[in-house]
């Protein structure tokens, strides 16, 4: 599976944007799905995770009721829909496939496949 993030970008401070990832080679449908973002000299972070069938989603608390998490398996997309966006948003974030996860998960060991990550900054 091959996945294309897409939708970053510049941003001011209370702005939004929606990133996209796009699937080939393979059916989001049996994955869940999750975002996580990086900073220089920082580790992954967990953002948004999407179980893969039931649609039970999980935010980071540094998220919550800002951003939202869905997918269509129909259209092999999950997006990141990022509300009232803040300059500590600003990262690197990557989307990323967990062979049928029954839970959203934050891990990101547990993730099989990874997209080339999306730049976001969001300027104060």
């Amino acid at each position: 599976v091959q996945l294309q993030a897409s939708g970053g970008g510049l941003v001011q401070t209370g702005g939004s944007l929606r990133l996209s990832c796009v699937a080939s080679g393979g059916a989001l449908r049996h994955y869940g799905m999750g975002w996580f973002r990086q900073t220089p000299g920082q580790g992954r972070e967990f953002v948004a995770a999407v179980a893969w069938r039931g649609g039970a989603t999980e935010y980071a608390d540094s998220v919550k009721g800002r951003f939202a998490v869905s997918r269509d398996n129909a259209a092999n997309t999950v997006s990141l829909q990022m509300n009232s966006l803040q300059p500590e948003d600003t990262a690197t974030y990557y989307c990323a496939a967990d062979y049928q996860a029954p839970v959203p998960d934050r891990f990101p060991w547990n993730y099989d496949y990874w997209g080339q990550g999306t730049q976001v900054t969001v300027s104060s």
